[in-house]
């Protein structure tokens, strides 16, 4: 299916051997899409100093795989956190912490990031869930802050490499209210981002959202109090009203089996309703490009609910629902 994707954390693995095999049974299962997490401060430990080793190995592994690499550029390292604050000891900064200051030091990555692999990589996620406190600093959320942000790293981007397609939003879905110190609802931060353009131009080529389904099938329809899958139709009604049209792509998705979360679906559902949400898109979503389901993979075993996200285990062993997958996909 050529919108099916899984969401990898191959970042944090240190055995290669285990990167190359598990970008295999990605495509194995009949994944066409990753998205994956490269940290800023992973690969500039020091202003101006790259080190692409890691990286490198990630996506030339998913590049002979076939798998088309989505990239999640995020994580700000310490050297700029304690230039952010004006002094040292900003690890009591949180790793989400991007005020206007590091605006251009991240511009300055993104865009080495795209020169460095032109030809490899064709999608730059910018940020992630800048609707949420923890991932805005743990600061209060700020649509118009993100905005100023994009238009800072999107031109930076372009200039470094124009055939990247730049993907923003990666909004949570959340019904968080207005002064909640939790974050805000993601269709609310997705009017207010377009009403901070101001009618200019939008600092991304298509946008990026997060589509989890939570206990619900996929099929169930939207509505502005309910978290499920289609909730994205909201998101593209919120597009289409400020006249973008553009690709969408769901970053992360999926369900959780896991029968002691409240949220959870038992296996069986999970396996179907993984499958019922490529479907659906396939079908019915035109203008969605890529579903990349949350989790593949993680490089450890979390230990609680979270582990019940994967499609195999951290030393790769399949679960059930990645053979479930593979004989839909790949039979």
């Amino acid at each position: 299916m050529p919108i099916a994707g899984v969401h990898t954390r191959f970042s944090d693995e240190v055995e290669e051997w285990k990167i190359q095999r598990g970008l295999a049974m990605a495509r194995e299962m009949g994944a066409a899409w990753v998205v994956e997490f490269f940290p800023w401060a992973y690969a500039e430990p020091a202003p101006g100093r790259y080190d692409w080793a890691a990286f490198d190995r990630i996506i030339n592994h998913a590049n002979r795989q076939g798998l088309t690499v989505i990239a999640r550029l995020g994580f700000v390292p310490l050297w700029a956190r304690e230039k952010a604050v004006g002094k040292t000891g900003a690890e009591n900064t949180t790793v989400t912490f991007l005020p206007p200051a590091l605006h251009d030091d991240f511009a300055t990555f993104a865009a080495a990031f795209a020169r460095h692999y032109a030809g490899r990589v064709k999608y730059i996620q910018v940020w992630n869930e800048p609707n949420l406190a923890l991932e805005w600093g743990m600061r209060p959320v700020d649509p118009a802050g993100y905005v100023a942000m994009l238009q800072k790293v999107y031109p930076a981007i372009k200039a470094a490499n124009p055939d990247t397609i730049v993907l923003g939003g990666a909004l949570a879905p959340t019904l968080e209210s207005e002064g909640s110190a939790g974050g805000l609802n993601d269709l609310t931060f997705l009017g207010r981002v377009y009403a901070a353009l101001d009618g200019g131009a939008r600092p991304w080529d298509a946008l990026a959202v997060h589509a989890y389904g939570f206990d619900r099938p996929p099929e169930e329809a939207p509505a502005a109090d309910r978290l499920n899958y289609r909730r994205v139709e909201l998101a593209r009604e919120i597009m289409r009203a400020h006249g973008d049209i553009g690709d969408v792509h769901i970053t992360e998705a999926g369900w959780n089996d896991d029968p002691r979360w409240p949220q959870g679906v038992t296996p069986a559902k999970r396996i179907a309703y993984t499958l019922g949400a490529w479907e659906w898109a396939s079908e019915r979503w035109p203008w969605v490009k890529s579903v990349s389901m949350w989790v593949f993979k993680l490089p450890a075993p979390a230990r609680n609910y979270r582990d019940r996200f994967t499609f195999i285990t951290p030393s790769l062993e399949p679960l059930p629902i990645y053979e479930e997958v593979q004989k839909a996909l790949a039979p």
